[in-house]
């Protein structure tokens, strides 16, 4: 074999080269992700709502051993406990063995993800058809939502103050709604509109049915008023009861293995529960962590965190006050120690769309998470721009736990950018930097994502919180 040349052996010692690669995992590795992969998929066509993914994470932490937090009672090394807020974010939290004060590990993602909301007064007839009229959530193509097979999932709560679960669409047995497009025959206006008009958002109408209330007279609306009497006689409802209600239309198709190779998974709500599913994973394997750890699952990040269940509200604050009172410590010595991996996805290069991204440092499918050092738009704005003293911490930690990631960031600095949970936990004096899955199709209906990039996120969250 030739002796290597100078340039070469210079090149080996200076020159950047990304770390493990998902190309050199053995199949035991292999069959690992597959395998973690099959409780993914449940849980997502499990969890299509913010409150869906709540309730099937309190039900893997109920299993797993955690309880309800009660800040009236001790808290010591190993306790495992769990705050439901508002039936629409979550925190976890598994104490520790080392003090209070030197801070704790938190993996932190959001469960909501775009789609279609119902107005507060949404049922009406046109011409002897029924819809339901909504208002579309967070960034979306709105030609996408056109044409698809869509369920309604939600809470209706009474009149006399029962609350009413309602999910319509799934079983196999369930009618589907959708929302009607224009025939190309007659599409030539529509085609030239620009493609944020094609479909406009008071035409995104739910279509849900066409049958009239059979009776003696010709009165009008009845299509609408044989929709209110099937609602009533199923769940006990009334017109009325849609002002209390929150009602979200969401795709009707599960989770699925996606290509020949079954290598990915197709589904809708990759972002974020893609990021969500790990953290709640990585921290039920727990049993005595060195730090505290901490998962949060936070609602609203799609429309910028607003609310009582979103991350700019005092809910993650509150809940590390009240277990640094357990040890009779202030929260703001908490979190001025504190790390924290914003669990949200980035976007994966797609060789169709190569324009809008920057090759160098954007992420791949089967590359590993990214970790992302800053998010926002153009000039970083509205973004978290990790330190270079936690960039080292994180990058060593995953090099030393194996685990496989990349370096990202949200396409080319003039083309647009988003944002992330980051600087709001950034605000409280957290050292926070993003980290999560590459998606394909973010934000469309359908999305798609590495079954070894969903494993590698897992680890990676578990490499946070297991910390010593």
């Amino acid at each position: 074999m030739a002796e290597k040349t100078q340039a070469e052996l210079l090149r080996e010692r200076l020159a950047y080269k990304p770390g493990l690669s998902t190309k050199l995992l053995s199949e035991e590795e292999i069959s690992k992700a597959d395998a973690y992969c099959e409780g993914y998929k449940a849980f997502m066509n499990a969890a299509k709502t913010e409150r869906e993914a709540v309730s099937e994470a309190v039900k893997l932490a109920e299993a797993a051993g955690f309880v309800p937090f009660d800040y009236k009672k001790p808290l010591k090394a190993g306790d495992k406990v769990y705050r439901n807020n508002r039936g629409k974010s979550l925190l976890l939290a598994v104490i520790g063995t080392r003090p209070i004060t030197d801070g704790v590990s938190i993996a932190a993602a959001h469960i909501d993800s775009p789609r279609l909301d119902l107005k507060p007064n949404p049922l009406y007839e046109d011409h002897d058809l029924a819809y339901f009229d909504t208002h579309y959530y967070g960034g979306i193509k709105k030609y996408q939502w056109t044409a698809i097979p869509l369920a309604l999932h939600g809470v209706v709560v009474r009149k006399d103050g029962e609350t009413v679960q309602i999910r319509i669409g799934e079983d196999p047995g369930d009618p589907v709604f959708c929302v009607t497009d224009l025939l190309p025959h007659l599409g030539t206006e529509q085609m030239q509109r620009k493609a944020t008009e094609v479909v406009k958002g008071e035409d995104l109408n739910l279509l849900i049915g066409s049958r009239p209330f059979r009776c003696d007279d010709e009165s009008g609306e009845l299509v609408k008023l044989n929709i209110l009497k099937l609602l009533n006689e199923k769940y006990g409802i009334v017109e009325a009861d849609f002002l209390s209600a929150e009602l979200e239309i969401v795709p009707a198709f599960p989770a699925r293995d996606l290509g020949f190779d079954r290598s990915m998974i197709g589904a809708y709500g990759h972002d974020d529960r893609v990021c969500a599913y790990p953290a709640v994973t990585s921290i039920l394997e727990l049993e005595k962590p060195a730090y505290t750890a901490v998962t949060i699952l936070a609602d609203k990040e799609e429309i910028g965190s607003e609310g009582n269940t979103g991350m700019q509200s005092a809910f993650l604050r509150y809940f590390i006050a009240d277990i640094a009172a357990a040890f009779g410590e202030e929260a703001r010595h908490v979190l001025s120690n504190s790390v924290c991996l914003s669990a949200d996805v980035n976007v994966a290069y797609d060789p169709i769309y190569p324009d809008v991204v920057e090759s160098r440092n954007c992420a791949f499918i089967n590359r590993g998470v990214v970790l992302t050092k800053y998010t926002g738009s153009r000039g970083k704005s509205d973004t978290s721009d990790a330190s270079a003293e936690l960039m080292y911490k994180i990058r060593r930690l995953m090099d030393d736990r194996q685990v496989v990631w990349q370096v990202g960031e949200l396409g080319k600095v003039d083309m647009g950018g988003g944002g992330t949970v980051a600087k709001y936990i950034a605000d409280l004096d957290v050292d926070t930097v993003d980290l999560g899955v590459p998606v394909l199709s973010m934000h469309a209906p359908y999305e798609v994502i590495s079954k070894l990039d969903v494993y590698m996120a897992h680890r990676a969250f578990y490499a946070l919180l297991a910390r010593e």
